[in-house]
């Protein structure tokens, strides 16, 4: 008999909407009854009413304290994660949380501590493993086709810088940005990154800076198996979202490029044209978003331990944090450092 679920959704802004929408209309064996959220107006309200949520309240913990709801889906700001998490925890529940956990290292401790105590399952949302274009290169380097990894490069560059006001709470460019990317390097070598060389600027916007931040970076990567990475990212890449990876391995290589919008290409004596690369990022990842959830439940079906995990999280934040050092101090830094 398939295991049915009933489900809270705490946050509805931009991503939180994309993961009830997907319960709603591609999760049939999943009931949302209720979702969460600090701000409810009326565009909150009519776009609730629309798709059919059935409650709406501005307090988180009606979720948390609801003994019908087995599961939460935390899609909050990042400096409540830690907290919803330690909550649901502790009301056993099963949790599926928006990157980051936290941004502290001692919070995020506390929370998987919490976590492993209760024996509930956590799944963090790094939603690009499940793009078809990288799990099929994942795959490809499991079934031993180019052998074993000794370099991987990432690209992953936006389209357009977000509001200064984002910028100036967003924990930096390493850790808001390129968290994705440390998760994604490890995931497709299958080994934990050993040490970082952080480089950047702010070559794009002057206000940045003296935010303290940066808006381009390299990062050099060591991993563990003794394979190589680099990463470079850009908050502005005028022609698109560009998101890209290449694998090479002993036996041979592996790339997956920008997905066009569609295969059309035009020919003429005077030019060869095709249509632009996704500008914005659901537009390249609004499936992996799907897909994440689909095996979220899939797993909690099975009992199963879920990937990625809070542990998964908790690296991709020791990565960051020894990028930042590395920024500061230019040198290679170990994870050990930080994470001692």
């Amino acid at each position: 008999m398939t295991k049915n679920f009933t489900i809270g959704v705490i946050g509805a802004g931009r991503i939180g909407r994309i993961h009830i929408e997907n319960v709603l209309r591609k999760i049939p064996e999943v009931k949302l009854k209720a979702v969460a959220d600090i701000k409810i107006d009326n565009d909150l309200k009519s776009w609730a009413n629309k798709i059919g949520v059935p409650n709406l309240t501005n307090n988180p913990y009606d979720i948390i304290k609801d003994s019908e709801i087995d599961t939460v889906i935390i899609a909050s700001s990042t400096e409540t994660h830690s907290e919803f998490i330690q909550q649901a925890a502790k009301a056993r529940k099963s949790i599926f949380c928006e990157k980051p956990i936290d941004i502290d290292l001692i919070r995020i401790k506390e929370t998987l501590d919490v976590v492993n105590r209760e024996g509930v399952k956590l799944m963090i949302g790094f939603n690009r493993r499940f793009d078809r274009n990288f799990k099929r290169v994942k795959d490809l380097i499991m079934s031993g086709q180019i052998g074993n990894p000794q370099i991987i490069k990432i690209t992953s560059r936006d389209p357009t810088l977000p509001p200064i006001n984002y910028i100036k709470n967003s924990g930096g460019l390493f850790i808001d940005m390129t968290i994705h990317d440390w998760d994604m390097a490890s995931f497709q070598v299958g080994s934990d990154i050993e040490e970082v060389y952080g480089n950047g600027a702010a070559l794009i916007d002057p206000e940045i800076k003296k935010l303290g931040d940066i808006d381009t970076a390299v990062a050099l990567l060591k991993f563990k198996n003794g394979t190589f990475g680099l990463v470079d990212n850009s908050r502005q890449a005028v022609y698109g979202y560009d998101q890209r990876v290449e694998v090479f391995g002993s036996k041979g290589c592996l790339i997956a490029n920008n997905e066009p919008s569609n295969t059309v290409r035009l020919f003429t004596a005077n030019t060869i044209k095709e249509d632009n690369i996704p500008y914005f990022f659901l537009e390249r990842y609004i499936d992996s978003y799907a897909e994440e959830l689909v095996y979220f439940f899939q797993i909690l079906r099975n009992n199963e331990e879920p990937s990625p995990n809070g542990i998964d999280g908790l690296k991709s934040v020791l990565v960051a944090l020894a990028a930042q050092k590395s920024l500061i101090e230019n040198r290679p830094v170990k994870i050990s450092e930080i994470d001692h």
